[in-house]
């Protein structure tokens, strides 16, 4: 994960994909789809967009968390992030 995070951060800076300095922040979660799921989550990064007007990247990451069933503690969660 450090090197996909570094070599990707790199990647995004080199190409001034961002106004400001892209980085990562300290922590990462990964989350595993079956097969049959790919359609529906090509058609959720599709529209994700608009389906982060409703929820915020933190309130869908919570979300996912209970979902997947995964233990955090809240006021650890993005920090300073959003």
């Amino acid at each position: 994960m450090k090197n996909m995070k570094a070599k990707s951060s790199k990647f995004v800076n080199d190409n001034k994909f961002t106004k400001s300095r892209f980085e990562w922040q300290t922590g990462y979660g990964v989350f595993s789809y079956s097969q049959s799921q790919i359609d529906s989550l090509y058609k959720y990064i599709e529209t994700q967009e608009d389906h982060h007007k409703k929820f915020t990247f933190k309130d869908e990451y919570a979300m996912l968390l209970q979902e997947f069933k995964v233990q955090y503690e809240p006021e650890y969660l993005f920090e300073e992030l959003i």
